[in-house]
C-alpha cells in the first residue's frame, strides 16, 4: 500500500479551482462521496454562497446491470437551478470517464447548464471515454490493478491510498 500526501495535492487543487472560478458565478456539484467532500471543503474555503449539489450516479452507470446496486446509495440533491448555470463538477479520482459520463447524464435530468467544467483531485489515466478535466490536482500513472482511494479521518483530513486489487 502506498500513500500520497492528499493534503498537499488538495492545496494545489484548491488554488487551481480558485483561479478557474475567480471571475465567474459558479455552482459546485460533487460526485458522491469523495467529490462531495471536496466540493464542500472548496465551498467553505473559496466562499461560494450557493449550496453544493451532490450526485450519486449509481443508477446512471453503464455497468449497473453487471455490478448491481451498491449498499451506500444516497439520493442526489441539487439545491439550485441547473438550467443556465455554470457548474463545476468535482470528483476525487478520474479514471475511465464512465462516472463523469453518468454524472453529466444525471445532471441534465435537472436542467441544461450553460457550462460544465470538471475538477478532479487525481487523474490516474486509463480513459475509456473522451473525458478530460479542466482542473487536476495531480496526475499519476498506476497500473490497472491498482485502486486509488480517497478517504478522510474524523478531523476531515484527506488521505489517498494506492492499493493493489485482491
Amino acid at each position: 500500500m502506498i500513500q500520497l500526501d492528499a493534503e498537499a495535492i488538495y492545496r494545489t487543487f484548491a488554488q487551481r479551482v480558485r483561479d478557474l472560478v475567480a471571475a465567474r458565478t459558479i455552482h459546485l456539484v460533487g460526485v458522491h462521496s469523495g467529490g462531495t467532500w471536496l466540493a464542500e471543503r472548496l465551498r467553505e474555503e473559496i466562499g461560494i454562497a450557493a449550496p453544493v449539489g451532490m450526485l450519486d450516479v449509481s443508477f446512471y452507470r453503464d455497468d449497473f446491470g453487471r455490478a448491481g446496486l451498491k449498499p451506500d446509495v444516497k439520493p442526489s440533491q441539487i439545491g439550485f437551478e441547473v438550467e443556465g448555470a455554470q457548474i463545476l463538477m468535482v470528483d476525487d479520482v478520474l479514471y475511465t470517464g464512465r462516472t463523469v459520463r453518468a454524472a453529466m447524464n444525471e445532471l441534465f435530468d435537472y436542467g441544461r447548464p450553460a457550462r460544465i467544467d470538471l475538477a478532479v483531485l487525481i487523474d490516474r489515466g486509463g480513459r475509456e471515454l473522451p473525458v478530460a478535466a479542466t482542473v487536476v490536482g495531480r496526475t499519476i500513472e498506476v497500473p490497472e490493478d491498482v485502486i486509488v482511494e480517497l478517504s478522510r479521518d474524523d478531523a476531515g483530513k484527506l488521505h489517498l491510498t494506492l492499493e493493489k486489487r485482491a
